[in-house]
């Protein structure tokens, strides 16, 4: 009986260059596609095809940046409103995160504008984020909290609810959020918060 013994020739069969060259081409595919499905993956429900003019329209980057919470105040109404009060909010937020999580102007109805007199706009606007102690606003009632503010003197108040204010605490934007109030009415407003909270 005679061995067949397979000589140099046949045992280099399945490294031939052109066995090779496939194989190259194949890992090669393979790496490119691997690599469009791990970008795929990055940008998320993105498209590769999608063009710049749809997701930076203006519809979308409103979507994208517009207020996580709105909250709704029917005019004449004290109180918090439903929305504050089941609004879930993270512990200690930084202040910039908490201006940027809230709608201060929509929450504001434009009859505060209108309000006469400190206490008509502090119920109107002002009670929104002041009854809950939304984005670290110091509550209405906590004298402790008011009386290292109330301390500094009204003009300190006054030019932190006019031109707003970022402190360790909370944030206090500018007019409440509400630009169409005049001077008058917001320090009327303060005035008002002093003698509730002495």
């Amino acid at each position: 009986m005679s061995e067949h013994h397979p000589n140099q020739t046949e045992e280099n069969q399945g490294s031939s260059p052109v066995t090779m060259a496939v194989i190259v081409f194949v890992g090669a595919i393979a790496l490119v596609v691997g690599i469009m499905l791990v970008a795929q993956f990055a940008i998320g429900s993105r498209s590769l095809g999608a063009s710049d003019e749809k997701v930076n329209s203006d519809a979308a980057v409103k979507e994208r940046i517009g207020p996580l919470v709105i909250i709704a105040v029917e005019a004449g109404k004290g109180g918090v409103p439903a929305a504050v009060a089941s609004a879930a909010t993270p512990p200690a937020p930084a202040p910039m995160v908490a201006m940027a999580a809230m709608a201060i102007p929509a929450a504001i109805p434009a009859a505060a504008a209108k309000a006469s007199g400190g206490e008509a706009l502090y119920k109107t606007a002002c009670s929104v984020c002041h009854s809950a102690g939304v984005a670290g606003a110091p509550k209405s009632g906590d004298k402790a909290a008011w009386a290292p503010r109330i301390a500094q003197g009204k003009d300190t108040l006054y030019k932190h609810a006019l031109l707003g204010y970022q402190g360790k605490n909370g944030v206090m934007p500018a007019k409440g959020g509400n630009a169409s109030l005049s001077d008058a009415a917001v320090k009327s407003a303060v005035d008002y918060m002093v003698v509730l909270n002495k």
